[in-house]
């Protein structure tokens, strides 16, 4: 918002032509009248305009609403930026006083006095921003860090003043007015005690006086204009050095990258020195005693394993050692038994196939004269084990990046067999009945749910082929869990999304011959677009479900708010904005606005295509609706079909990794839940 020009330069008459020696003072005394505003400025002294009446971010902010909250301005304190997390005292760069209405501008007009380690830059911002013409001056202002009570969109009353900042495009018109100047407010003060506003005063002390602020004013423009070539030359030297280092990194780069090759270490170990210096700036000095230290422990460890034709000599002294090789070799999560561990190092699975099964020229088959491992494991069980550690660890890091988003909505149970599962929902009794004194007890009514599901099985199997183990590509053989997890894991998010999705967005068919949401049998379906008013009738319908009860019971109410807002993608920002209010003032900082909402009440489903539904649920630790039931756990589990002597490694050369899950997905209950089909 631009400042008025009257409010920009205002001269007291008289004064000024004595600054700039235009007008010759008569002799004797001169009578002055104070009648203006002083142009020059005291360093790090404004007038401004915080907030106006009218709407910023969204919300409505009265005129009643800004002049009941003028005495919570004085002393807040001025930052320069906004910051949603602690203030920082390098950010501090002033403090305002002295609040009054501005009945012209319709806001709360303050006065700014630059303090702190920011001043300077607030200062500097401020006269910049006021010597420049109309329509030249870049939008920065000042926007209020508030707390409020509001009616819908309307606010209703400001509780607190946190502080008032100065940032890029404010919100809500808060504006630099004028510079103010100490040495003439210091001579209007005088002038105003003396003979009712009027003063005499000794033309050469004027015309001193006058010169003398003239030269201040000259001296701050130009320490302004230094502390901003400063700043910029400083902003280009950064830039500078920068780039250089950019460059220097990526010659380290290719250093590294040829300095290992040259080396010949073994692939862990290189990939050990390789993390110590990606994107770093070394010397190469650095590099070659990093290498020169990882050979020396490839020796140690290797000891007198040696190669010699196609056999392979070295032992591995024990299971658990060998495990952990296996599970160093593919990347998997050691066993808690050897964290930290040395354990020998193996070049890649060629390498261990041969030392297990003997096997030299690819047969295909196990040959125990030429095995240099004597152990109980099998090559396909300790590739299973690793195999399986690594799905889990993906399974764990897919679920921080939000693949398991249905966790927060539904209750997990474990069953001991695959019969069908019937749900869990019990009748509530309304009221305990009394027992009189050596009376009997009466039974109450308690019943199962008639919903019933049965499980599924999802499997598939991988090829770990004869010739993968001859290209020895490990590579692959890593991604084979990560790929099972995330095909997993969208398994059951499917699954969960299809109750509220099925049968055309009404979710399946439940025991009462009526979909999970149905707006006559159910209550729980609604039409309206996603605001705080359909949010709320979707609470409201949830909160005064009746709950299932038995012939002579009063049904009481569910009497549980929703707790999750589903919405697809589309619809995210705006519902973080519904139920966290404090993101409306910074909609486009999407960054910070999804660290604040992590693991909040708003869940972005993956699988929902249309851009307008939504749907709300309950705590399900409160009042479980969906269940999803695991027989051998939540987790699916990987086998190696066969092993070296198998029929697959025979007819196909390959051994094969499966996959296996077990699952049961039902709605028990559909009182918690409500959904949206907007049209």
């Amino acid at each position: 918002m631009e400042a008025e020009s009257s409010n920009q330069e205002m001269v007291t008459p008289g004064l000024e032509q004595l600054a700039n020696g235009d007008t010759k003072p008569e002799e004797g005394t001169l009578r002055l009248q104070m009648t203006g505003q002083p142009t020059a400025g005291q360093p790090g002294k404004f007038e401004i305009v915080a907030i106006t009446a009218g709407s910023g971010n969204g919300w409505q902010f009265s005129e009643d609403v800004l002049k009941a909250s003028l005495s919570l301005w004085a002393g807040a304190e001025v930052f320069i930026d906004h910051s949603w997390w602690s203030r920082s005292v390098r950010d501090l760069g002033g403090v305002v006083f002295s609040p009054e209405w501005d009945a012209e501008r319709k806001g709360v007009k303050l006065q700014l006095k630059a303090a702190g380690p920011s001043g300077q830059l607030l200062e500097a911002i401020g006269r910049d921003w006021l010597a420049a013409p109309e329509g030249q001056r870049p939008r920065v202002g000042f926007s209020a860090d508030i707390f409020f009570t509001s009616r819908g969109r309307e606010v209703l009353q400001i509780a607190r003043v946190n502080s008032l900042d100065l940032v890029f495009n404010p919100a809500r018109g808060g504006i630099f007015l004028r510079a103010l100047n100490q040495k003439v407010d210091s001579l209007q003060s005088t002038v105003q005690s003396q003979n009712g506003g009027m003063f005499k005063m000794d033309p050469e002390e004027d015309k001193t006086q006058s010169n003398t602020v003239q030269a201040q004013l000259q001296a701050d423009q130009a320490a302004v204009q230094t502390l901003l070539n400063v700043q910029r030359e400083q902003q280009a030297l950064a830039e500078e050095a920068e780039k250089a280092r950019a460059v220097r990194a990526q010659m380290c780069g290719y250093l590294l990258e040829s300095g290992l090759s040259a080396a010949k270490l073994p692939a862990a170990m290189a990939e050990h020195v390789r993390k110590q210096f990606t994107g770093q700036v070394f010397e190469p000095g650095d590099l070659t005693a990093a290498i020169e230290d990882a050979r020396k422990l490839t020796a140690e460890l290797q000891g007198g394993a040696v190669v010699s034709g196609a056999r392979v000599h070295g032992m591995l002294s024990s299971e658990d050692r060998l495990q952990a090789a296996v599970d160093d070799l593919l990347g998997a999560p050691r066993e808690k038994a050897m964290e930290g561990k040395q354990v020998e190092h193996l070049q890649g699975i060629r390498e261990l196939y041969m030392l297990m099964t003997g096997d030299f020229d690819l047969h295909g088959g196990y040959y125990a004269d030429r095995a240099q491992l004597a152990t109980t494991s099998t090559m396909a069980g300790l590739v299973k084990n690793a195999l399986n550690k690594s799905l889990v660890n993906q399974w764990e890091e897919l679920g921080r990046a939000g693949y398991r988003w249905w966790e927060k909505v539904v209750t997990v149970e474990h069953f001991n067999s695959l019969n069908d599962i019937t749900g869990v929902l019990v009748g509530e009794v309304g009221l305990i009945p009394v027992v009189a004194e050596a009376g009997p007890y009466t039974e109450l009514n308690i019943e199962d749910s008639p919903e019933v599901a049965s499980f599924t099985k999802y499997g598939g199997y991988l090829p770990l082929t004869l010739e993968l183990i001859d290209r020895d590509d490990v590579t692959k053989l890593k991604t084979y869990p990560r790929k099972l997890a995330n095909s997993s894991l969208r398994r059951v998010s499917s699954l969960v999304s299809a109750v509220f999705t099925a049968g055309g967005g009404v979710g399946p068919l439940m025991a009462d011959a009526i979909n999970v949401f149905d707006a006559v049998g159910h209550g729980n379906l609604g039409v309206a677009a996603l605001d705080s008013a359909s949010w709320e009738a979707a609470n409201a319908a949830i909160y005064d479900q009746e709950m299932l009860v038995f012939v002579g019971d009063t049904a009481p109410k569910l009497a549980v708010d929703a707790k999750y807002l589903l919405v697809p993608r589309a619809l995210r920002l705006t519902a973080m904005q519904l139920l966290y209010p404090n993101f409306e003032r910074t909609a486009t900082f999407f960054t910070e606005n999804m660290q604040k909402g992590e693991d909040g009440d708003v869940i972005t489903v993956p699988d929902w295509t249309d851009a307008k539904d939504w749907a709300a649920v309950a705590n399900p630790k409160i009042a479980p609706a969906i269940y999803v039931g695991e027989r051998f756990g939540l987790k699916p589990e990987i086998f190696i079909a066969g092993d070296e002597l198998s029929p697959a490694m025979f007819t196909n050369d390959e051994m094969r990794l499966k996959i296996r899950h077990f699952l049961a997905v039902m709605v028990a209950d559909y009182r918690p839940l409500y959904k949206a089909n907007v049209p």
